[in-house]
């Protein structure tokens, strides 16, 4: 089975060159015309994402052949891809930029490739002229099976300089599809290594959407884009199904542990990965609509829509709530699912909600399970820069100068709701925050590069920790998580 949605990657020698202003601005501009743009983004980003979501109407999505490998990367774009006319996909640092020490692995030339997409580099023209066409030459003909199809030229400062530029790249042979001049920036402002999200400031990020897709159009031969997306190959395979995948997950082994994790003996990096060669059993139904609540909000942005799908999937109601606003958890709950943010942001606020931190608290007493990462990990914590939070780990968050971030590959060190001791899963790390300690008597993960450490929370249903994954790659996780509700 394939698929010939057309579709293109938009990507640039490197970051800073106007990608995001180009790829969000041209989905834009296509929606603006009536057409159905299915968004992605190469990568572990959040927040792009989410400008993306504006532009379209549509969820962003990623694709990242690290978290969830090359083999989900077409069926997870054709998921999000299906009923769309057209699909544009946002790159990721430069295009040749992958996983450290991993080659091409989840770089944009990477995943174009693997999606039979044509390349459109966005060039920052800012301090060049005749220089441009070595640069295009060289990341054109630097692999034979990434196409190049066109170039943007961004930054450019008048019409003489539009003409070196034309010029040279005539010689090159790669049409320039788009010039955008140098004018003054977006209204787009960013926080560590991205953009403020959506969430945090809507009216002001419609505004910029709605300024980047009128740049786009008017510098931009949207008909010439459009002719160049029609031309990818056809993707093989098919769509990516929530329901599928749970399905064919091994089915949870029971009973669950029903108090703290025991650690497991495998160290990390260990050898005993989870090898799902039991037998197969159908997705389990939810007839008394079992409630799993995921935070939701200014403070916690950061979620992979396919979460919600698969536990969807596997039989729960997910009903989001905003830890800013609901003094509650929703009626019914018996699992809870906190994603990243930045609830450093909003620390006086979520340490303000006593209601809801003594509820969190609560249902972690229960036993029920409770899934967090990274800025759920810290709301979780006795306090965050000195202001109380829910306390369900005796540990204290603050902020830090250090940004870590990076791939990591990591293996459950302990039973968990989400995991049984030996799961191996790709993960990415991104805070600039600390906790003390950095794991309980039953860590989470034990990660093995840059170096070996074990990090995170297992106690009672509680798995909290600093790394992002993606359930994608491992369905059987939500189906563990939905079980443990079930049954805890």
């Amino acid at each position: 089975m394939t698929s010939s949605v057309p579709r293109l990657v938009i990507a640039a020698p490197s970051s800073g060159s106007g990608k995001t202003t180009v790829a969000t601005g041209l989905m834009a501009a296509l929606a603006g015309r009536g057409l159905a743009v299915s968004p992605h983004k190469v990568g572990p980003d959040y927040i792009d994402p989410g400008y993306h979501a504006l532009a379209t109407g549509r969820v962003g999505r990623n694709l990242d052949a690290y978290l969830c490998g090359p083999e989900l990367v077409g069926p997870l774009f054709l998921h999000g891809a299906r009923g769309c006319d057209i699909a544009v996909v946002e790159g990721v640092m430069g295009l040749y930029d992958g996983a450290a020490g991993e080659g091409e692995l989840a770089s944009t030339a990477h995943v174009a490739k693997v999606l039979r997409a044509p390349v459109v580099l966005v060039v920052d023209a800012s301090s060049q002229s005749r220089s441009v066409a070595a640069l295009v030459h060289g990341f054109a003909s630097w692999d034979p099976e990434v196409r190049v199809g066109g170039v943007i030229l961004n930054k450019v400062a008048s019409d003489r300089h539009e003409e070196l530029l034309r010029e040279a790249l005539d010689q090159a042979g790669v049409p320039v599809l788009g010039v955008l001049r140098r004018v003054a920036q977006v209204d787009t402002p960013s926080r560590h290594l991205g953009l403020v999200p959506v969430a945090e400031r809507r009216a002001a990020a419609v505004d910029a959407v709605a300024a980047m897709a009128a740049q786009v159009s008017d510098g931009c031969d949207l008909e010439a884009l459009v002719a160049l997306a029609r031309s990818a190959g056809a993707v093989p395979g098919a769509a990516w199904d929530a329901a599928a995948a749970v399905a064919s997950s091994p089915p949870p082994p029971l009973p669950f542990p029903s108090s703290r994790g025991s650690a497991s003996s495998t160290p990390p990096g260990g050898s005993a990965p989870w090898t799902p060669d039991r037998p197969e059993g159908p997705s389990p139904q939810s007839p008394d609509g079992l409630v799993v609540a995921v935070a939701g909000g200014s403070a916690f942005t950061f979620s992979y829509a396919e979460h919600a799908e698969l536990l969807s999937a596997a039989g729960a109601r997910v009903v989001p709530f905003d830890p800013l606003r609901d003094e509650q958890l929703p009626e019914g709950t018996r699992g809870l699912v906190i994603g990243g943010g930045f609830p450093e942001v909003y620390a006086s606020e979520l340490s303000a909600n006593e209601p809801l931190r003594k509820a969190v608290a609560a249902l972690a007493e229960t036993g029920a399970p409770v899934a967090a990462e990274c800025a759920g990990l810290l709301y979780l914590c006795r306090e965050l820069d000195g202001q109380p939070m829910c306390g369900v780990l005796d540990a204290a968050a603050r902020m830090s100068e250090r940004l870590t971030l990076g791939y990591r590959d990591a293996v459950a060190v302990s039973d968990s709701a989400l995991a049984e001791a030996g799961t191996r899963m790709r993960a990415h790390e991104f805070h600039r925050t600390v906790v003390e300690p950095g794991s309980g008597a039953a860590p989470a993960w034990g990660v093995r590069a840059p170096q070996r450490r074990v990090e995170g929370f297992v106690q009672q249903g509680v798995h909290a920790s600093y790394l992002h994954t993606h359930w994608a790659a491992q369905p059987g996780v939500a189906r563990r998580f939905v079980e443990r509700c079930r049954t805890s």
